[in-house]
């Protein structure tokens, strides 16, 4: 396989290097580098190029035969205060991406989508066919690409739309704005676990590695095996946890770490419950096998090996919203989020 991945510098992007570079035949790699530097151990990529998908330039799509797309504001408070460089990047890119794709021959395009398009759901656990409830900008993104990704796929361009559980897991360039590794980062840096919620609402998980397994499935999916459009969710019905037992979890698994509620607390209106028994049915064999006890202390060992102490610093460096403002304040790049000196 020839594959050029866009977002690749990222949380997952980092991770899935690794395996693609080692299993095909040219792996390329293009990111805009927001977060590059925002890494634990330094590592290299045989092929990358930083650009912004907003204005791919000198990107040849007839030398790759897979497309694969995790470029994003990747979360609710990016979406939030950068809500038009959310739409241009998570949805308008990726659907001129994904057309310059199509007109080159490439075969595959792959799209990372997320379980936040459900929203809220009560006690209903939700699969692919039960109705939308997008609660913010990042989810209504997801939804918006996956429509039209919808309307240009073909027998000779498949394409999936992974729509992951929330992430989690070590990674290299790991994120600590995302719950679990929030809270183990937590119990590290606090010696307590910090609840900003009352802790009710649900939420799916999946380890970074199983998304790996999940995206080298799609990489190999034709329209055999689902149809020429997929979209389907991916994680585990064994991965749906309630907050507060999330957080309990953590305590046990980690030496009965203290569990402290934030000020005020109040119900997340994000919780949903989510059936990945499609998933299951078509990619057997590629179905997640990491252990959430097992996931937990890979973090707190892998945090702790690097003597992270200062938690201002820390968190800064490794919460989108974040380094984003980092670099708006040192004049990195603009409030559209461009590198200054290269938004022409």
């Amino acid at each position: 396989m020839n594959i050029i991945c866009f977002g690749n510098l990222g949380y997952l992007g980092t991770v899935l290097n690794k395996e693609l570079e080692s299993k095909s035949s040219d792996y390329v790699g293009f990111d805009t580098g927001f977060f590059r530097d925002c890494i634990l151990k330094k590592e290299t990529i045989k092929k990358q190029i930083i650009g912004d998908v907003r204005r791919v330039k000198n990107v040849d799509f007839t030398n790759f035969d897979t497309v694969i797309y995790l470029a994003a504001l990747s979360n609710d408070p990016l979406g939030l205060k950068f809500t038009q460089a959310t739409h241009e990047i998570n949805f308008k890119s990726c659907l001129k991406i994904s057309k310059l794709a199509k007109a080159s021959g490439v075969k595959r395009f792959i799209f990372a989508s997320s379980c936040s398009i459900y929203g809220k759901s009560g006690d209903k656990i939700i699969a692919e066919s039960d109705k939308l409830n997008p609660l913010t900008n990042y989810a209504k993104s997801k939804i918006d690409t996956e429509k039209q990704l919808k309307e240009i796929a073909s027998k000779n361009f498949t394409v999936t739309c992974l729509r992951f559980a929330t992430a989690c897991g070590f990674s290299n360039r790991i994120r600590l704005d995302i719950v679990l590794n929030n809270f183990v980062s937590s119990s590290i840096l606090e010696k307590k676990i910090v609840l900003n919620s009352n802790g009710e609402s649900f939420r799916p998980l999946i380890h970074v590695k199983d998304m790996v397994r999940a995206i080298t499935w799609a990489c190999k999916r034709d329209e055999n095996n689902g149809g020429s459009f997929l979209s389907i969710n991916v994680g585990s019905n064994d991965w749906n946890f309630k907050i507060i037992d999330l957080a309990k979890i953590v305590s046990k698994t980690l030496g009965n770490i203290p569990l402290k509620f934030g000020d005020d607390p109040v119900a997340d209106p994000r919780s949903y419950k989510v059936d990945f028994n499609l998933f299951k049915e078509l990619a057997p064999n590629f179905q997640p096998i990491e252990k959430i006890e097992d996931t937990i202390i890979e973090i707190f060992n892998e945090l702790s090996s690097e003597k992270i102490k200062d938690k201002k610093n820390t968190f800064s460096k490794f919460s989108r919203l974040s380094f984003l403002n980092s670099l708006i304040k040192n004049k990195k790049i603009d409030n559209d989020l461009y590198w200054y000196n290269e938004k022409n």
